[in-house]
């Protein structure tokens, strides 16, 4: 049976009911950065969410944390059910998405335990659901600018204040994953002017601006992927070593910015923008 598209929810009304979403994993569904949290499911038109969404509140501001590959990092990159975190979170009111994501780093400059907020992405995956307008409608979203630069700004002001080492810009290529690259793959995507290579990105930014809610990520670097002659190559046991201290980082930033996200003057156009997408 061919799949229908289904109506992405219309957003709760008011800034008393504006709930900022949290898309992670380890450490950051801790439940210790919330109060008053609570456990919930959401049924989709696509399914199951990666995880039961943790309800609560970060200094007085309601959120809603995710975690993309499952509580038990049980799920692949390429099997993320991306439609239904984002028609989920967006069921549950939410206007704006912090994101994380481990990522390695094509540069020199940019170091493990650094953080890249990026303003630009290169889609190198191959086989997901990229749209929630399969049928019926055509969405042809514009992604000039495919992060939210309101959010990257509190996010950049914020991790500065806390000490963090950080890059305020920069492009992230996704790939599909789950393994790594090869050396080769690693040289051309540097070539190409990439400048962190991730597998979660796309299309998770992407569904987020076709559901009208403002999305960054958060890039914690872990390794150096293939290219580095004089670096160990990416492995599991180097990303789990680092990931620990950015997991901490990353939580010490969403705890100081979140409030200040949902205060911040949208002068955005990411909920506007799926209203000139269509033909």
């Amino acid at each position: 049976m061919r799949e229908k598209s289904a109506p992405i929810p219309k957003k709760s009304g008011g800034s008393e009911n504006k709930v900022i979403g949290i898309i992670g994993g380890s450490g950051l569904e801790d439940p210790k950065i919330l109060t008053g949290f609570e456990e919930k499911k959401v049924e989709t038109p696509y399914g199951e969410p990666s995880s039961p969404i943790v309800i609560g509140k970060i200094g007085g501001q309601k959120v809603a944390i995710l975690s993309r590959h499952g509580k038990n990092h049980s799920i692949s990159p390429s099997n993320i059910n991306f439609r239904a975190n984002i028609w989920a979170l967006k069921e549950l009111g939410v206007t704006q998405i912090l994101a994380t994501s481990a990522c390695g780093s094509l540069r020199e400059k940019i170091k493990p335990e650094n953080i890249v907020f990026p303003d630009q992405f290169i889609d190198w995956t191959k086989k997901r659901e990229t749209t929630f307008f399969n049928h019926g409608k055509v969405a042809h979203i514009p992604l000039a600018e495919p992060f939210c630069p309101v959010i990257r700004k509190v996010l950049l002001e914020t991790s500065k204040k806390l000490g963090l080492k950080v890059h305020g810009k920069g492009t992230v290529i996704t790939i599909e994953g789950p393994r790594f690259s090869t050396r080769a793959e690693s040289n051309m995507f540097r070539l190409i002017k990439a400048d962190a290579i991730n597998m979660s990105t796309v299309p998770e930014c992407v569904l987020a601006r076709e559901a009208g809610i403002c999305y960054q990520v958060a890039c914690l670097v872990t390794d150096y992927d293939s290219w580095h002659l004089q670096k160990e190559h990416v492995n599991v046991e180097m990303v789990v070593k680092v990931m620990k201290t950015n997991a901490e980082n990353a939580k010490k930033l969403f705890i100081q910015a979140t409030p200040k996200i949902a205060q911040a003057k949208k002068t955005c156009s990411c909920e506007k923008d799926i209203s000139k997408a269509f033909i």
